[in-house]
């Protein structure tokens, strides 16, 4: 059976609804991705590929004749039943690998029964109004990153030998910010190649010592309740977890040993929400009992092997572009991206792209380079890779960043020695939620590469809008340096980003003179 004017995404959505399935059942039922799904609900007017049409016809072939009737009044705009998001919910918590990850490793270390997370999260589940959840993450957009500093600040008090939090002087901008850092950590300017990239995975390393008690085993049975409510996905890869570090100019130095995602979820990352909630609800920064229990002081913030401490690396990207006789002089075009609140951390922020949590793909010990993740992150997170994307399902490939794989745009900025460069311009530990952060700066010299590519380059889920600033508008550039909707870790990066362009881009760069103190 098939229509005669061919599909639409709202008549694929139609045939979901008619099959009373979830996105992600109606994706499986299709053999197609789930945010193919996704993006139909997204655009119903956009017309499928030829072989999606092709699925499509035979789904409603194979059919019941309820289904098709069914499928029939929804395109007429009949009413129809909604895909029962509750009942998808509950069918992750009893099958869902990674949701039962969380389940053990709760109950192991809450020192519980088996199943006893299981019960605890399926009856908050039933519970969970998504509505509530949705008014509260608009009530946390409100507060913005300039609140956040200042109740770290609040709460730390401030450092002591040469440790303090980074703050910068932008033009008219003051940015403070709650990176904890110290003047030896910035302006690394460290060429992230194998001779300076030098973070080594420690294999003996044992698990951190992490024992749960009602308070912390309540919160984190939430936290899975509120992820399976609305959807969230994630995949329990494998997390580096820094051990120690050793930071110097033109290198970085340090061990790292492996944790799991579930465990830093379920703790570490929990902080963040903690603290927002509790300014978006005007309560004082004193009341804090997971911070008061897994950061509490400064101490603890420094002692970086002594509990878990997850993190990842983000880039200012820069590409050259030619002058132009419409937009002007020749210029790098910076890429900021606002994120998804689908994503696990910085939800619904401002931050440049890539942004990733530093792990590893298949191979531990090479993927301990910060560079490592930044090449892989461009890849899916700028030039369309889904495969290595660790949110959809496990890794198959023995070489996901094999040459033969890469994308065309990387395979080009590979091509050549010098066409890509990176650096990493500092480290930091966030006081958010005491993850370490290597800002970086990606840049691309030859301006043949935005002229090939630039029309290619479209971020992934995790970006909600992208936008593009050129480093030769010094106004506008100042004036996103201002803006209070950025991530902590996310200036940290554009500001340190901008400070290393501004010594090697010459007459390409045109931005305010930025002066970094430590507070």
């Amino acid at each position: 059976m098939t229509l005669p004017n061919g599909w639409t995404g709202a008549d694929a959505c139609a045939l979901q609804n008619a099959l009373r399935l979830s996105q992600e059942a109606f994706a499986d039922h299709l053999g197609v991705h789930w945010r193919t799904v996704g993006n139909w609900h997204k655009k119903p007017s956009s017309r499928p590929k030829s072989e999606l049409q092709q699925a499509l016809d035979t789904a409603l072939d194979r059919a019941s004749d309820e289904v098709k009737a069914r499928f029939t009044e929804a395109r007429a705009g009949a009413p129809h039943p909604a895909p029962d998001a509750s009942a998808d919910a509950e069918q992750r918590l009893a099958a869902d690998p990674n949701i039962v990850a969380a389940l053990d490793w709760l109950d192991e270390r809450g020192t519980r029964e088996p199943g006893t997370a299981r019960r605890a999260v399926a009856s908050r589940l039933a519970q969970v109004d998504v509505n509530s959840l949705q008014d509260r993450g608009s009530r946390r957009g409100r507060v913005d990153q300039n609140k956040i500093a200042q109740a770290l600040a609040d709460y730390y008090g401030r450092g002591s030998d040469g440790y303090g939090r980074y703050a910068a002087r932008f033009g008219d901008v003051e940015a403070d910010t709650s990176v904890f850092t110290r003047s030896d950590w910035l302006d690394l300017n460290c060429p992230l190649i194998a001779t300076d990239d030098r973070l080594k995975l420690m294999r003996a390393a044992g698990t951190t010592p992490v024992s749960l008690d009602e308070e912390a085993f309540d919160q984190a049975a939430q936290r899975l309740a509120e992820s399976l409510a609305l959807g969230i996905r994630f995949v329990n890869m494998p997390l580096y977890r820094l051990l120690n570090f050793d930071m110097g100019r033109e290198s970085l130095g340090g061990t790292v040993g492996i944790s799991s995602f579930v465990e830093y979820i379920v703790t570490m990352d929990l902080l963040e929400g903690e603290l927002v909630d509790a300014l978006a609800g005007g309560v004082q920064t004193g009341e804090l009992p997971l911070r008061d229990r897994y950061l509490p002081d400064l101490d603890t913030v420094l002692d970086v092997g002594g509990r878990l401490t997850a993190g990842g690396t983000l880039a200012l990207c820069a590409f050259a572009r030619p002058a132009d006789p419409f937009r002007g002089p020749a210029d790098y075009v910076l890429l900021v991206q606002e994120r998804s609140g689908h994503v696990i951390n910085a939800a619904r922020r401002l931050a440049v792209i890539p942004k990733g949590f530093h792990q590893p793909l298949v191979d531990f010990r090479a993927d301990a380079q910060v560079g490592a993740t930044l090449r892989r992150e461009m890849e899916e997170e700028l030039f369309g890779r889904h495969d290595i994307d660790n949110t959809v399902g496990d890794q198959r490939s023995a070489d996901p960043m094999h040459p033969s794989r890469l994308s065309e745009p990387m395979r080009w900025l590979l091509g050549e020695p010098g066409r890509l460069r990176m650096e990493c311009t500092g480290f930091g530990l966030n006081l958010v939620s005491g993850n370490f952060e290597f800002p970086s700066l990606i840049v691309v010299d030859d301006e043949e590469f935005w002229q090939r590519y630039g029309g290619q380059i479209e971020a992934n889920w995790e970006t909600a809008n992208l936008r593009q600033y050129s480093s030769a508008d010094a106004e506008l550039v100042e004036e996103l340096a201002a803006d209070t909707a950025w991530s902590n870790e996310g200036l940290f990066a554009l500001l340190q980003g901008l400070r290393r362009l501004q010594e090697i881009g010459g007459s390409r760069v045109n931005v305010p003179t930025i002066e970094w103190e430590i507070r």
